[in-house]
């Protein structure tokens, strides 16, 4: 296994939209498992192959207070069960490091996707599992949790960040 490099916001790789996963193969689970162990390193609850420079649409997840839930999504669809609920939760982003924003998003959902194997399965998360599916789709969709914040603070978010890369150089 290996610890991937994760994009920081605004490196404009994390606005490329990822294409559908043509086979599960080993490659695609040598992947998975590589991206299990960079969120967890991290440590973060989601990432998409988009957030490790790999635009396929594949997601990992792990909600769970000692990382014994995880999660794979490939190939992932959602459909919003209540479109007037809206959660609001503050949204951190391994991309976005340091920052946290209050976000609304639909409380329930339903997903369709395939597991690590290729075995497709449909969930239907409400909660904080709902709103890391949401966060993580929009990813692989080349949207961030900062679109959903005013241009003000997400320009604020970008120079701090934009200044961290810059002394890190």
């Amino acid at each position: 296994m290996a610890k991937l490099e994760i994009l920081e916001f605004p490196d404009p790789r994390l606005r490329t939209v990822a294409k559908p996963v043509a086979e599960v193969n080993s490659r695609i689970r040598q992947l998975v498992d590589d991206m299990f162990e960079t969120m967890y390193a991290a440590p973060g609850v989601g990432l998409a192959a988009t957030q490790v420079n790999v635009h396929e649409r594949i997601v990992v997840i792990d909600v769970s207070d000692d990382q014994s839930q995880p999660m794979v999504f490939i190939n992932p669809q959602v459909t919003v069960l209540d479109e007037e609920t809206l959660l609001p939760y503050d949204e951190g982003c391994l991309s976005v490091p340091g920052f946290y924003e209050t976000v609304e998003r639909p409380e329930k959902v339903r997903v369709e996707a395939l597991g690590r194997d290729g075995e497709p399965f449909t969930l239907e998360p409400d909660g904080l599992l709902a709103v890391c599916i949401q966060h993580e789709l929009d990813h692989l969709n080349g949207k961030l949790f900062v679109d959903y914040i005013s241009p003000m603070k997400r320009s604020r978010i970008r120079k701090k960040l934009e200044k961290q890369h810059r002394l890190q150089a």
